[in-house]
């Protein structure tokens, strides 16, 4: 099982991460709560390079704006709206991370990868179930929106995703997150991949 916590904003939260051994870490670039400049978001990832996948997360970013997060912060996996990855100019060696917010914007053939989230990022909002599974064969899907310890088992066993993604779902308050929520958080999404044995030759 693929796992991706994103919005993180302190130290401490980036070293929990690395030590639950997630697959990815977001730093969130847009406005939020979890919001981080170009250089603090640089600071905190510095020691999750080559141990984690460092994702700058966006919505609706201006053309100016990503070209200072790929100068100056350098993610490995730019993430943002479909819709905002099309009108941008991008390297193309860059990884991307599109997202679906509504089945009937997702493209016949959709990306490789996608996360699939609901209308409000960050907002603690659940997704789609139904919609994200009837797309998750068709893609690695990441399932966000909404996801927290006691919801995730539940999401796995309705949507069959390649992956999860947290955010508010581990905090104590916005913006702030809670190193025994995450573990939690982690623990179940593993114990629930693992009583589905496709879901975890799909993600080796």
């Amino acid at each position: 099982m693929w796992i991706k916590i994103c919005g993180l904003t302190s130290a401490a939260a980036v070293a929990t991460a690395l030590e639950l051994q997630v697959d990815a870490l977001g730093f969130v670039f847009s406005a939020s709560v979890r919001q981080l400049s170009c250089e603090r978001a640089l600071e905190l990832a510095q020691v999750a390079r080559g141990r984690a996948r460092c994702v700058a997360v966006t919505r609706h970013p201006t053309q100016p704006l990503v070209d200072e997060i790929l100068r100056v912060f350098a993610p490995d996996v730019l993430q943002s709206d479909l819709a905002d990855l099309e009108a941008l100019q991008l390297p193309r060696a860059l990884e991307l991370l599109p997202v679906v917010r509504d089945v009937a914007a997702a493209p016949p053939r959709p990306p490789a990868r996608l996360l699939f989230e609901g209308a409000h990022s960050g907002a603690g909002l659940t997704s789609d179930w139904s919609a994200a599974a009837a797309l998750a064969p068709r893609t690695q899907l990441i399932l966000a929106g909404g996801l927290r310890p006691d919801n995730v088992a539940a999401a796995i066993a309705a949507v069959r995703p390649f992956g999860v993604d947290v955010s508010s779902g581990v905090e104590e308050r916005p913006g702030l997150k809670s190193p025994a929520t995450m573990a939690k958080f982690v623990h179940a999404a593993r114990a629930a991949a693992a009583a589905h044995p496709r879901l975890t030759e799909d993600t080796r």
